[in-house]
């Protein structure tokens, strides 16, 4: 049957035109429905849209017989661990302030299904019904909570480490700062004053810029960075060179010593060759956090994450967690720099670059191309060319021995995908 709506990370788009109240309400009614009514506990990031969405999605629980607790300002990660018989957070994670969305958790704290987020779709055309059963209620104290599980589970003594914390003005802006300051570091605190429309803007996982000249400039030990709703982090070293999600992955597979890791298609080859040199086990799925977390649970497994800094260890928790990924990083240093821990990955040069398409289906004239292109690279590198999940764009990497390659091959792809889909 395919969905409409639901993408790799729940529903979005831009407020007002593609995501809307009405929409929003619907959803709320239908996600109760689908669940058998019960508690739904709502968070939601700093986006001005916010308060309006949290009121649709609690209307639509109400509407359908289901009591939705409010949370108010939490990060994703602190919804999943406290989900009653829902979870939901009204976010668009890390995309710009002008679009929003919905992220739905079942009770145990997972995310759904694409078979579940079809059956919900099917229910958004459902009426009204048991109203006078439902209700809402306000419950803005549970972050506390939260915080005070993560630092207990994951904290380390962070004594004479000065570090630089960039909130990306959203739903970690009152928490991360505090939290690393308790465990006794010295904080720089950057993208920690949200106003509603600065979510994500020139700060946070998705722009590294200000943590990399706030680092350098402050003389820290290491930056960390969050995404508007917590659930990525991204790092710099105590030089301003960033560390993304597959050297804080492999830091953290050998300090934490698994035998398993689960990571995405984007994941750099280095790190698939370094994880075969110490005897552990790696599972590939699909893009999205949720692919990983599914193949985790298949496997038995507790550590995997993508490039993008999704980061998931289930040891004490359901699923990826920022702060909990940049507080086990302090952890896993042991007095090393940062720069000398993740200097045992030695990863392949990277191009990616984000087409603008008008469809996002490939042809089968593109996926001729990149089979080809692969099959010539062989061992040496990869050609990767999928649809985002999220946004308008086709994603090309290309992966070889040489920065020069990789430019010069992604810039091919990119192309041929922009006359195909442009």
């Amino acid at each position: 049957m395919g969905r409409e709506y639901f993408g790799t990370d729940g529903v979005r788009g831009v407020v007002g035109e593609t995501l809307t109240p009405e929409l929003v309400e619907r959803l709320g009614r239908a996600a109760t429905l689908w669940a058998g009514g019960g508690a739904v506990l709502v968070g939601r990031d700093t986006r001005a849209s916010g308060r309006e969405l949290e009121r649709a999605f609690a209307s639509g629980v109400a509407s359908a017989g289901g009591h939705a607790v409010l949370a108010g300002v939490l990060p994703t990660p602190a919804v999943a661990l406290l989900a009653l018989d829902l979870g939901a957070v009204i976010s668009a994670s890390h995309n710009p302030p002008e679009y929003n969305g919905v992220k739905l958790f079942d009770a145990d704290g997972g995310k759904l299904s694409d078979a579940a987020e079809e059956e919900i779709e099917a229910l958004l055309d459902a009426p009204p019904q048991d109203a006078e059963e439902g209700g809402i209620d306000n419950l803005e104290v549970v972050g506390s909570s939260y915080v005070r599980h993560v630092m207990e589970r994951y904290g380390c003594d962070l004594s004479g480490v000065r570090m630089a914390v960039d909130c990306a003005n959203g739903a970690y802006s009152a928490i991360a700062p505090q939290a690393f300051a308790e465990l006794g570091a010295d904080v720089v605190a950057i993208g920690d004053q949200p106003d509603g429309d600065n979510i994500n803007v020139g700060c946070g996982a998705t722009d590294l810029a200000a943590l990399r000249q706030t680092v350098t400039k402050e003389g820290c030990a290491l930056g960390v960075a969050f995404d508007g709703d917590g659930d990525r982090m991204l790092a710099v070293d105590e030089r301003g060179e960033i560390v993304d999600g597959d050297a804080i992955l492999a830091v953290l597979a050998l300090h934490l010593d698994v035998d398993v890791v689960a990571v995405t298609q984007m994941t750099n080859v280095g790190f698939h060759r370094l994880m075969e040199e110490r005897g552990i086990r790696v599972l590939t799925t699909d893009v999205g956090d949720r692919y990983v977390l599914e193949a985790l649970k298949r496997e038995g497994a507790v550590l995997g994450g993508e490039q993008s800094g999704h980061i998931i260890y289930l040891e004490g928790h359901v699923t990826g967690d920022g702060l909990a990924a940049a507080l086990l990083l302090c952890r896993a240093l042991g007095g090393r720099t940062l720069s000398e821990a993740t200097a045992v990955l030695e990863r392949f040069p990277q191009c990616v670059e984000n087409v603008p398409v008008s469809r996002k289906e490939l042809t089968d004239g593109l996926r001729a191309e990149v089979e080809r292109v692969n099959a010539e690279l062989g061992s040496e590198g990869r050609v990767l060319v999928r649809a985002s999940g999220t946004e308008p764009v086709v994603r090309v990497l290309a992966e070889t021995s040489t920065e020069e390659e990789s430019k010069a091959l992604c810039a091919s792809i990119a192309a041929l995908v922009a006359g195909e889909l442009g």
